[in-house]
């Protein structure tokens, strides 16, 4: 062994250790390995610092900008409203429905992404269904992993594994090559959790008591203005076509109410309508989609303002609560003239103990009612000393472009159409997208920076040098030599075997591209001597990597679904074993099948 071997494995060893223990941030390990490459000379500065300049890491954060850009517009949410009307009143059709969902979502975005954004929709699910919790979040989790194998962009170990299987001569994967073997195991595994998802408990997770004192909903009050698509269409249209944004109350022309359903009845330009909805949709109001909110729009002339929506960027939105012995209390906006006297309108009301069913101007205040400011920075100075507000509290919520929906959902479209028909590099394709993102304003450059997860992306970056020193080091031939010493005479199939379990058990104390980058080497190079197509070598540890549910750590989708479904570790091991052994045998018989 020469010294350059044992200064590698040196810094393997500590590296590995320390991913393991996350004594240190993963991405700060992955600095100290490029740090460790360059300055033992094992690498020269340019190739330990290759990573950041790869396809992998540069098709990951395109990924994400992209999904950012999807989420933004909305689309994402339509996707998960569908999912909530196709899964029925019954427990495996829900099933089927969400993991179907999940798994075509996760095959061109992040996995950890899909699962964040479906968690609240299958609780929803859940809540209104009666259905148990346990019995539906790890089939999600599961089938966010599991779409990951179906294409090239679904989890960034596939990049690197294919960025290994090029660097040593081997075919390119293409976009939806290993959707070969991940297509099949896809609907073996969904067949395999409808049957056993018996064996699941039956609870309904932790339900959060918290969330019941935040608050996630207002009434708000929005007008239609001039030029509306709406003005001369019926109030069921508008009722109909918002339904999942609003829940539409009252409907006020000339602060006179009108019948919700009168016959032929139709909106007019000034006509108010009084909503319940939540913070996000609440700064996704734009007077493109023909609505906006009436405070804004009557006040925005004073603050240099009339667009009608929330744009934080321009003015400041806290939110205040009404203190004990306010002298508020009892009073009506109208009254008290709040915005003569403040200089800050009241865009929304929250109260605890009902619903409010008439203007909100007119609503006489109660003690904890809580009411959202929008106006100038400086306007909110004689708020902060005013006895009638027990605090001030920033405001959350994320605005939505939906009318950008049809542009960001083309924009994927082609960015994978240009992958996948070999128009384009895939690198090429997906920056490419990411960036029409941002110039056709689907997110904003800040979004788009924002979107990006650089955990991940220095993971990745700090991670393929630590595979280019490995083969320059020789240390995989070494270790692949070692292993054909004592394999040489088992079948193929059990070395593939062998090399999916030893992935498998990795990634659950590793993450699936750490383990990907450390295996994948040595598995190309032991199938090179052992005459095993190495392309089904590195397929199959990869496939370990990211399709492996033996624990809750394995993954981090895992870890987000632990609480909300009650689950303990044993869990896990209920579903995911067996689902498990199903996937590598598999795994290994369509690898070696399909490249040999």
């Amino acid at each position: 062994m020469s010294i350059d071997q044992i200064v590698f494995l040196c810094i393997l060893v500590t590296a590995t250790l320390l991913f393991m223990t996350e004594k240190i941030r993963i991405d700060l390990t992955a600095m100290l390995v490029i740090a460790a490459l360059a300055i033992t000379g094992l690498l020269d500065a340019k190739a330990a610092f290759s990573g950041f300049s790869s396809e992998p890491a540069l098709i990951v954060a395109a990924v994400f900008i992209l999904s950012a850009g999807l989420s933004k517009s909305g689309v994402t949410d339509v996707i998960g409203n569908w999912a909530g009307r196709w899964a029925g009143e019954s427990e495996w059709r829900a099933v089927l429905v969400i993991m179907t969902v999940v798994a075509a979502l996760s095959a061109f975005t992040h996995h950890l992404m899909v699962t964040a954004l479906m968690l609240p929709i299958v609780m929803k699910i859940c809540s209104d269904k009666g259905l148990h919790s346990s019995r539906l979040l790890i089939p999600m989790a599961t089938s966010a992993s599991l779409g990951t194998t179906m294409t090239l962009i679904g989890a960034p170990a596939f990049l690197l594994a294919n960025n290994i299987l090029v660097r040593s001569g081997q075919p390119s994967l293409g976009l939806f090559t290993v959707g070969q073997v991940g297509l099949p195991l896809v609907a073996a595994s969904f067949a395999l959790i409808l049957l056993l998802r018996w064996v699941l408990p039956q609870r309904s997770g932790a339900d959060n008591s918290a969330e019941r004192f935040q608050v996630n909903e207002f009434f708000t009050e929005l007008i239609i203005p001039e030029g509306s698509r709406w003005i001369g269409k019926s109030m069921d249209e508008l009722v109909e076509e918002t339904k999942e944004r609003f829940l539409v109350r009252s409907w006020y022309r000339d602060h006179q109410i009108q019948l919700m359903r009168q016959p032929k009845q139709i909106l007019k330009q000034g006509d108010v309508l009084l909503v319940k909805t939540t913070s996000d949709e609440l700064v996704s109001v734009e007077e493109k989609l023909g609505l906006a909110i009436r405070a804004v729009k009557r006040y925005g002339e004073t603050l240099d303002d009339n667009t009608g929506s929330l744009d934080e960027s321009k003015h400041l939105v806290l939110q205040a609560v009404i203190a004990p012995r306010s002298p508020f209390i009892g009073r009506t906006l109208a009254d008290l003239k709040f915005f003569e006297r403040y200089g800050v309108a009241v865009v929304a009301l929250w109260r605890k103990t009902g619903w409010v069913f008439q203007e909100i101007s007119t609503v006489p205040l109660e003690e904890g009612d809580l009411v959202l400011l929008w106006g100038s920075d400086g306007s909110f100075e004689p708020l902060l000393e005013d006895r009638g507000f027990l605090m001030l509290l920033p405001f959350q919520g994320k605005a939505k472009r939906r009318i950008k929906m049809q542009t960001s959902t083309a924009i994927m479209g082609l960015s994978v159409a240009a992958a996948a028909m070999g128009w384009l590099e895939p690198y090429i394709a997906f920056v490419t997208g990411a960036t029409l993102m941002v110039l056709t304003n689907c997110l904003s450059a800040e979004e788009a920076y924002q979107s990006v997860e650089t955990k991940i992306f220095v993971l990745i970056a700090g991670v393929i040098p630590l595979g280019v020193a490995m083969e320059k080091t020789g240390v995989d031939k070494l270790i692949a030599d070692f292993l054909f010493a004592h394999m040489g005479t088992l079948s193929p199939l059990t070395v593939m075997l062998i090399f999916f379990w030893i992935s498998a058990l990795l990634t659950q104390v590793l993450s699936d591209a750490a383990t990907t980058v450390l295996l994948a080497p040595i598995g190309l190079a032991y199938a090179k001597t052992a005459q095993i197509s190495p392309t089904a070598a590195v397929v199959v540890i990869t496939i370990g990597a990211v399709a492996s549910f033996l624990t809750p750590i394995g993954h981090h989708g895992n870890l987000l679904i632990l609480s909300p479904g009650g689950y303990r570790f044993t869990d896990y091991l209920r579903i995911g074993l067996p689902l498990t052994v199903l996937i590598s045998v598999i795994t290994c018989l369509l690898s070696l099948r399909i490249w040999h």
